[in-house]
């Protein structure tokens, strides 16, 4: 039952207050309206003496009272829920970054040290968690009842998803978007571990390298430095690209106009879709590599690219 769930973050306590006081509420509004109905079914039903002839009297302070309490109640509840909504898609900027891949009928977990998992994550207790997700074909959605989050999981571009677990233990991961056949086999577990023990965990299950050296390879099997060669904005003597050095977390000019903050949205679509954002002062000549290049591999490459510092030659 939902009443019996745990609060196993951060939000999850506000979440749960804003749901009741919303039901709480609607059902007082809702059991005033229906008391109202009701005494009129019944004074004014066909077998009532009541004179329906007399002229009706009205009380504009009771109506403007009724209105403008009820307006101010809702409107409360919008900024609360206005606030809580920005807050959770607001994360701290020392959160853990786990990247998070959905695919017919699994969860695919990458860690920025090169840890995989499948339908299973792995986070430590009283640590900001953020993930960052995409799909490698329909859309998904990413729900853990438990710390109150869930979110759409979207095939070729990235969606973020921050909670702050509170409580050792492990929790359910499901998928509630239907994505096929097999949607209800799209299950996992969340499992919330004391900082030491995560660490242990980390070190037991250590890969082959982490993400931006794995990243480095991808970015020279596909000849990206055949173009993004410079450290100043330089690219080949014949194909002037950006430069990537430092290009994480910057803002970045755009050839129609505007600004956008290089972050991991920005680098997967610069890859999947690079028209769509031109960088200006440069021509929209890079060739797209969605299908070429899968999720998994775009993971490493941004995570390449963010560990490149300014300065540094690719």
């Amino acid at each position: 039952m939902m009443l019996s769930l745990p609060r196993a973050s951060e939000n999850a306590a506000e979440v749960d207050h804003l749901l009741w006081a919303l039901l709480i509420i609607s059902a007082a509004v809702l059991a005033l309206v229906m008391a109202l109905l009701l005494r009129y079914i019944v004074k004014y039903r066909a077998s009532s003496e009541f004179d329906r002839g007399a002229e009706a009297q009205k009380s504009w302070r009771f109506e403007s009272a009724w209105t403008a309490a009820t307006l101010l109640i809702f409107l409360g509840l919008f900024v609360w829920g206005a606030r809580l909504y920005v807050r959770l898609f607001d994360p701290p900027r020392d959160a853990l970054t786990i990247y998070v891949i959905g695919k017919q009928w699994m969860w695919k977990v990458e860690h920025i040290g090169g840890q995989r998992e499948i339908n299973s994550l792995h986070v430590p207790v009283g640590r900001a968690i953020l993930l960052v997700m995409t799909s490698e074909d329909v859309i998904h959605d990413f729900s853990v009842p438990a710390f109150r989050v869930k979110h759409d999981v979207l095939p070729d571009r990235y969606e973020t998803l921050w909670f702050t677990p509170t409580r050792v233990g492990t929790y359910r991961l499901y998928c509630t978007q239907f994505c096929g056949v097999d949607h209800a086999k799209m299950h996992g577990e969340v499992v919330v571990m004391s900082p030491p023990a995560f660490e242990r965990w980390l070190a037991q299950n250590g890969g082959a390298g982490d993400l931006a050296r794995e990243g480095r390879a991808v970015f020279l099997r596909f000849g990206c430095g055949g173009c993004h060669v410079g450290t100043a904005g330089e690219g080949s003597a014949t194909v002037p690209a950006p430069s990537l050095a430092g290009l994480y977390g910057s803002p970045v000019p755009l050839a129609g106009g505007g600004v956008v903050v290089a972050d991991e949205r920005y680098l997967h679509d610069s890859i999947v879709d690079p028209g769509r954002e031109v960088v200006a002062g440069y021509e929209p000549i890079m060739p797209s590599f969605a299908g070429q290049i899968g999720e998994e591999d775009i993971v490493k490459l941004v995570a390449y690219i963010k560990s490149l510092a300014p300065g540094e030659r690719p």
